[in-house]
């Protein structure tokens, strides 16, 4: 089903018509969870964090030290099987002030909240973006957030293995936040979803996932995730090879069933 779903993507016009790529070093989707199980004030100050990572100095520098100097980058939010928004598209970034200029643009973007939690969709928006763009990398990831399980539309475990087979890494950023439940969704604990995230999720080369469980660390979180993304270091985190003994299983080949 999932090679089928991405077989019927078509290719870009600037492939087909057989003009060169830019070069990059990394082409990197950033797929972030919009899901209405996060509060307004979660939503912002995650947004925030992606905001303020790119106007930091550090960002930069990972971006400038690469071979090319330079990465793509596109921000799409997703939330349901039938909610995924690119908010901003493939950008090139090889400078502080372009790297600035995607901050300031995303901070105008309108905060939206929409039902349902489909990593699988997310990740089959972000193949998609992908499979368009106009540039030439030797690492691609795909950089996904989110405060729950895949609890709607297609299994999550084919479509990661369809991607990493492809030779994308994706990383994971599983959102737990305390007393997130209050409002009537299903609160997930922080081992239990990193556990998830790293069983399910997360793959190909380098893989790692970063949990946040604490509002005050999206940023510290969000940008430390990015310079392991950007300098094309491994991480310490858990890798997707990683395996606790005597931990909760999980079969990915099902979508999850918690209301979200």
């Amino acid at each position: 089903m999932a090679l089928a779903v991405l077989a019927s993507i078509p290719c870009s016009q600037l492939a087909a018509s057989g003009l060169e790529k830019s070069g990059v070093d990394l082409e990197l989707v950033l797929a972030v969870d919009v899901s209405s199980s996060m509060s307004l004030r979660e939503q912002q100050i995650q947004r925030d964090g992606y905001v303020s990572a790119f106007r930091h100095p550090d960002i930069a520098r990972a971006i400038g030290s690469g071979m090319y100097g330079a990465i793509a980058v596109s921000y799409l939010e997703w939330a349901g099987p039938g909610h995924q928004t690119v908010l901003l598209p493939w950008t090139i970034l090889g400078s502080p002030e372009q790297a600035k200029r995607f901050a300031d643009a995303l901070a105008t973007k309108p905060i939206a909240a929409e039902a349902g939690t489909s990593i699988s969709g997310g990740l089959l928006a972000a193949a998609g973006l992908l499979a368009h763009s106009q540039a030439a990398a030797g690492r691609r990831v795909i950089d996904i957030s989110g405060d729950g399980p895949n609890n709607a539309g297609p299994p999550v475990g084919p479509i990661r293995d369809m991607l990493t087979g492809l030779g994308t890494t994706i990383n994971g950023l599983p959102v737990s936040l305390p007393g997130a439940g209050s409002n009537g969704f299903q609160s997930f604990g922080g081992q239990y979803l990193s556990l998830y995230y790293e069983h399910c999720v997360i793959g190909g080369p380098d893989a790692f996932v970063i949990g946040i469980d604490d509002l005050a660390m999206f940023e510290v979180a969000i940008r430390r995730k990015l310079l392991l993304e950007i300098a094309g270091q491994p991480a310490r985190p858990k890798f997707a090879s990683y395996a606790r003994p005597g931990t909760v299983t999980f079969d990915c080949s099902m979508p999850g069933t918690a209301p979200r």
